[in-house]
């Protein structure tokens, strides 16, 4: 999709949420590309709340050392492509009859308000239109996405008083498909789950786009203060439990233990998954697939949160769907390279959105999406 800000230099992606950050940076090598800088930092408590700066001098202080410090190659840029807050944004597929696009994009405007919660004047509006992946049809498919203005810009402003200029603003659902979806087409529909620390997102893709992202505050922390408030233990111990165990470990006590005080956090998650593989079978029919599908049959773990042991198969038991974790370098490492990476693969699940945001910084195209 097409950013908000877009021009042309080589930028590095920043990964934003209300506890962190994250920076990847990637160089082109061969008929793929590289990693060459990559870091993270915690953002205290109360800065980013519900994905609003609340304490701008802190978050700049922060980007600005977080980017001094990468490790690998010192960032050489001012540019970046940076994540905006998805509980904030708003994105939605409408049909359009064929049109050109700047008379699409008047047409958007004029109905914009019958499709977004917000007035018009109040947001920032981007589209894309979405080729069919089987077959040529008779309208345009239009992913439109809106984000309150006081919002994005609060954003630019932390920015650019830390020395930088975004290239590309884009919600992060955005950047996650990217990374994980290979080639960014899925011919049958998927759900992703980007379990995070404070939040869990869920995306659905399929064909050449996003389809539909929100969010729900289950998330990893939950599991570990799940473990902390059962077992009383201190928050620290309980997340090395967490990570000990997981949820296959039943047959030692203490794992039995962890998995118990785990269990209706679990519960819980697997419900949450099962309200948006519903929600695409009651609102979401309208689709240009090779093969048709009614129900999403393949859900795709991704963020740190993927990292815990027996997550796939404790959902698979209950969902009855595939549930595999999502591979964040499909798109980035040529099949041919033989070198791993800086960053090992459980790590790199916690970059999965700055990865594919360091991917549209690397690439040569203004419009790469």
């Amino acid at each position: 999709m097409a950013g908000l800000l877009t021009l042309h230099p080589k930028a590095f992606g920043l990964d934003l949420s209300d506890l962190s950050l994250k920076i990847v940076s990637l160089e082109e090598r061969g008929k793929g590309f590289r990693l060459s800088s990559f870091g993270e930092a915690s953002i205290p408590e109360g800065v980013i709340e519900g994905g609003e700066i609340r304490k701008e001098e802190k978050l700049v202080q922060v980007i600005r050392k977080a980017v001094a410090e990468v490790k690998g190659k010192k960032i050489q840029t001012n540019y970046m492509v940076a994540s905006l807050p998805e509980e904030k944004g708003f994105v939605q597929v409408v049909q359009f009859p064929p049109m050109g696009k700047e008379e699409l994009g008047n047409a958007i405007r004029l109905q914009a308000e019958n499709y977004i919660p917000y007035p018009v004047d109040t947001v920032y509006l981007d589209f894309t239109v979405i080729p069919p992946s089987h077959n040529h049809v008779d309208h345009l498919d239009v992913l439109i996405a809106s984000l309150p203005r006081t919002i994005v810009d609060s954003y630019i402003s932390a920015f650019e008083k830390a020395g930088f200029t975004p290239r590309a603003l884009e919600i992060d659902a955005l950047a996650l498909s990217r990374a994980v979806i290979e080639k960014g087409v899925a011919p049958v529909p998927v759900l992703l789950v980007d379990v995070g620390n404070a939040r869990t997102k869920f995306s659905i893709f399929s064909g050449y786009s996003l389809r539909f992202t929100t969010s729900a505050p289950v998330s990893a922390n939950t599991f570990t203060q799940a473990v902390a408030t059962r077992l009383g233990v201190e928050e620290e111990r309980a997340e090395e439990l967490k990570r000990m165990y997981g949820l296959d470990s039943i047959e030692e006590k203490l794992g039995d233990e962890v998995f118990q005080a785990m269990a209706p956090s679990a519960t819980e998650f697997v419900k949450q998954i099962q309200k948006y593989l519903t929600y695409y079978e009651t609102h979401i029919p309208h689709q240009h697939l090779d093969r048709p599908q009614k129900k999403i049959k393949k859900v795709v773990l991704c963020g740190g949160g993927a990292n815990l042991r027996g997550l796939p198969e404790f959902l698979m038991r209950f969902l009855k769907v595939e549930v595999a974790v999502g591979n964040p370098w499909v798109n980035i490492l040529s099949a041919s390279l033989k070198e791993l990476p800086a960053l090992p693969f459980q790590d790199s699940l916690r970059y999965s959105t700055a990865l594919g945001l360091g991917l549209r910084g690397v690439k040569r195209e203004v419009s790469d999406d």
